[in-house]
């Protein structure tokens, strides 16, 4: 087996990704593509870089195992508690004066953020008048979200979390627990909407007064990253709020002089 696949070798990956599949990861941090393709190839024991190439070319349940690995799924209910306390206490109060509420968790994951905003505006009394988006390049993800099926060892964490977070419940109370695993309570999902969505090469597809798209941005180049800001420029509402993760931010980015920052976790609101 060869021992690695080169930078050479990876930039005819990223093309074969875009020209066959119309996925865009050409401005994607190099670094973090290179670990985690060598990863994969190594734990499915190619014996050539042309095998490698072939399958992901030619076969689509690879081609989504490739992606499924390609993209960062690491994630937590109420993670950065500190986060969803200014939520609540900073944002929700504004959304609440709105005669429904539309939020997009861009970049969704196995959807661990999306039950934790649910269940915040839940106990805002705000749930029953908003929608939640939740979309992920990652179609395999998308499907776990949307099941709301989660481990039940998470569930002591995440218990700690919510509490942190301003969780004014018995946190068990939102989810049905069985053998090893937790059901999410229907209330909370059937305000969530589940889909398949590009940051790279899809438009916007609604108007917003929330968006939330943490620890996604810092795996893509600047100039990918201003082309993300500037679709949620467009997909936001004016005076609508953008939520980004801790090692994220607006200031490098053309769209900052439309916006101001609202608080030190992160969260900016659209003035223009």
């Amino acid at each position: 087996m060869e021992a690695a696949v080169s930078d050479q070798q990876i930039n005819l990956l990223l093309t074969d990704l875009l020209y066959v599949y119309g996925y865009d990861f050409t401005a994607y941090a190099k670094a973090s593509l290179k670990r985690r393709i060598n990863r994969l190839y190594t734990l499915d024991h190619f014996p050539s870089f042309a095998e490698f190439r072939y399958r992901i070319r030619s076969d689509e349940n690879y081609f989504n195992r490739f992606i499924e690995q390609l993209t960062v799924n690491v994630t937590e209910m109420f993670r950065d508690p500190l986060f969803y306390q200014a939520l609540k206490t900073q944002i929700f109060p504004v959304l609440a004066t709105y005669p429904f509420i539309r939020i997009w968790h861009a970049g969704c994951s196995t959807g661990e953020e999306v039950y934790s905003t649910a269940i915040l505006l839940k106990e805002a009394n705000l749930l029953h008048k908003s929608i939640l988006y939740a979309t992920d390049i990652n179609a395999e993800v998308v499907k776990k979200a949307a099941a709301g099926i989660f481990p039940i060892h998470q569930m002591q964490q995440n218990s700690e979390n919510y509490q942190l977070a301003g969780g004014r419940e018995e946190f068990s109370q939102y989810y049905i627990a069985g053998y090893d695993h937790v059901l999410f309570n229907e209330i909370l999902k059937k305000r969530m909407v589940f889909s398949t969505h590009n940051l790279v090469s899809e438009s916007s597809f609604n108007q917003f007064q929330l968006i939330l798209c943490r620890n996604v941005l810092i795996y893509f180049e600047k100039d990918l990253q201003g082309r993300v800001f500037a679709l949620f420029d467009e997909s936001l509402d004016k005076l609508g709020y953008l939520a980004l993760g801790s090692k994220e931010t607006l200031k490098m980015s053309p769209m900052v002089s439309r916006f101001r920052q609202v608080d030190t976790e992160k969260i900016w609101r659209k003035m223009q």
